[in-house]
């Protein structure tokens, strides 16, 4: 136990509930809703009792907090743990309030489950970068041809559903589950009998990496519609600014789930989302804020006669910074001495090329596998690079976090991705059928509502996109995207990019050590035989 805090047996028997231990000077909390994490840990900035004490004092022993309401001798039941945080709801938000900025919503947090939502809202949802957490359905292990009540699992947009298109946007979808599932049994024939399995290969991962290897070819035919379920778990801070984004969206789907997040957050971690409230004055003026900004900067591009660019599959460079070399060399060495950063700068600019590659050799020389991260001085060195990729793609690069991204509408003039396996063979005319009906009826949608059409549109198409990324960010994102269980697409994409650096900065070679830029037929069959083998 530590000298300053000495407590009784009843008060050991007490906490024990609710720390790890009681003695040590490290510890966890547990069985405490996250309101009262949170300001707990609010207010134990300002205060110089230690935790334990402070839950005891302040929190337990509380005549506002309604404490044996919310935890109860046994734990509440939920509907009555509710109530009591609403009824102890003031003393909450005044600590909340008054004991830090926004940085204390990022003392609790909430696992949020969204199902039944479209792969498009999806990817709005993940587009928020920090502080949540979000794994969503894969379409490389799960079959997308179920269906419930003899319709195919795609949203139904409500403006849509009464518009003129509603019938054309049906057929147009079910086409295209249709051909998905049609597809699935001749192409896993056809990839089996290209890459027959290995007698040392498991019948399991055989099996698993051969169905992988199938959905990846199928999944452009499913429509940005197609229904997913998603878990996210975040902070409170990410989850208001979140929804008080939602709430702004054109798209009704986009709305009923900021709205329906709130109401179920609220349940859990209320304090910290109360802004978002659509009542709330923050989140009215965020949405006079949002809006009218949006409307603005479309107002100022009309007024623009804005180039046509073509939009060729791939990724380019666009710019980079050519003193990037000395600049992270000079941030490597800055902690080992008492230099300013502007003089390592002048200097580093000074050496020959075999000592800054001794510099950057002293932190790559040691790395022996991926997870080995570099130091932050690789921050130094920004990038940015256009791309353009069919929208499964996209979904598979846009969840990583430390960059800058932003893309355009989903749209239908770009071109589509066929699979090589597909490509001359009986299966690619049903495949461009598929893709080039569902292009008709994007185009007739799109020319009323451009919004809505994107739901029409099938995963294969291309969009346009780009990332503003440092060095670090870009070293972990090209070794990992490029390993052999990645898709191909996105696997060449990462290549590529490392590539490109290595290209104008040569420099920067042995910080992509680990990019693999070999191809892999059957990508996912080495991972899939260690899992089998670990199950044995």
């Amino acid at each position: 136990m530590s000298d300053y805090e000495k407590f009784t047996e009843e008060q050991i028997r007490t906490l024990d509930r609710f720390v790890t231990n009681t003695s040590d000077n490290i510890f966890v909390l547990r069985n405490l809703p996250e309101v009262i994490k949170g300001a707990l840990f609010s207010r134990y900035s300002r205060s110089s009792l230690g935790l334990r004490s402070l839950l005891l004092k302040e929190f337990v022993l509380g005549e506002e907090t309604a404490f044996s309401d919310i935890v109860g001798i046994e734990m509440a039941k939920e509907h009555e743990q509710a109530v009591a945080i609403k009824k102890a709801q003031n003393f909450y938000d005044r600590i909340l309030d008054g004991y830090g900025d926004d940085s204390i919503g990022e003392l609790g947090g909430a696992h949020l489950a969204v199902e039944n939502v479209s792969i498009f809202a999806a990817k709005v949802l993940e587009d928020c970068r920090i502080g949540g957490s979000p794994l969503e359905k894969s379409t490389r292990y799960i079959y997308f041809d179920q269906k419930v009540g003899d319709q195919y699992l795609y949203y139904r947009d409500p403006v849509l559903m009464t518009s003129a298109f509603r019938e054309a946007y049906i057929e147009s979808c079910d086409q295209l589950f249709e051909t998905y599932s049609k597809l699935i049994p001749p192409l896993t024939e056809m990839i089996e009998k290209n890459f027959p399995k290995d007698p040392e290969t498991s019948k399991v991962a055989y099996k698993a990496a051969l169905r992988a290897k199938v959905l990846d070819c199928l999944r452009g035919l499913l429509p940005a519609s197609t229904l997913t379920n998603m878990g996210i778990y975040g902070n409170g801070r990410f989850f208001e600014s979140l929804i008080h984004k939602l709430h702004c969206q054109p798209l009704v789907e986009l709305q009923e789930i900021g709205s329906q997040s709130f109401e179920e957050l609220s349940k859990v971690i209320p304090s910290f989302v109360r802004r978002a409230d659509t009542s709330h004055r923050n989140q009215d003026s965020f949405s006079r804020f949002y809006e009218t900004m949006q409307a603005e900067v479309k107002n100022v591009a009309a007024h623009h006669a804005l180039p046509k660019s073509e939009a060729e599959p791939g990724v380019k460079m666009i710019s980079h910074d050519s003193d990037a070399v000395y600049k992270v060399a000079a941030a490597l060495l800055f902690a080992t001495g008492e230099s300013s950063l502007e003089d390592l700068n002048n200097y580093c600019h000074t050496l020959p090329e075999e000592e800054i590659a001794k510099i950057f050799d002293a932190v790559t020389s040691m790395r022996e596998n991926r997870r080995h991260k570099s130091p932050r001085a690789l921050e130094h060195a920004q990038f940015t690079f256009e791309l353009v990729a069919d929208f499964g793609v996209y979904r598979d690069l846009q969840r990583h976090r430390t960059l800058t991204q932003e893309r355009q509408l989903l749209t239908c003039n770009y071109g589509y991705f066929i699979p090589q396996e597909i490509i001359d063979t009986p299966l690619e005319g049903e495949y461009r059928n598929a893709l080039e009906h569902a292009k008709g009826v994007y185009d007739k949608i799109a020319e009323d509502l451009p919004e809505e059409a994107q739901y029409a549109i099938p995963m294969a198409f291309n969009i346009r996109w780009y990332f503003h990324i440092n060095l670090r960010a870009l070293q972990w994102l090209c070794e990992l995207r490029s390993q052999p269980a990645g898709h191909p697409s996105y696997r060449y994409i990462a290549q590529e990019m490392a590539r490109q650096v290595i290209a104008r900065l040569p420099q920067f070679e042995p910080f992509f050590k680990f990019v693999d830029y070999d191809g892999h037929e059957l990508g996912r069959m080495g991972q899939e035989q260690r899992r089998a083998e670990r199950s044995v």
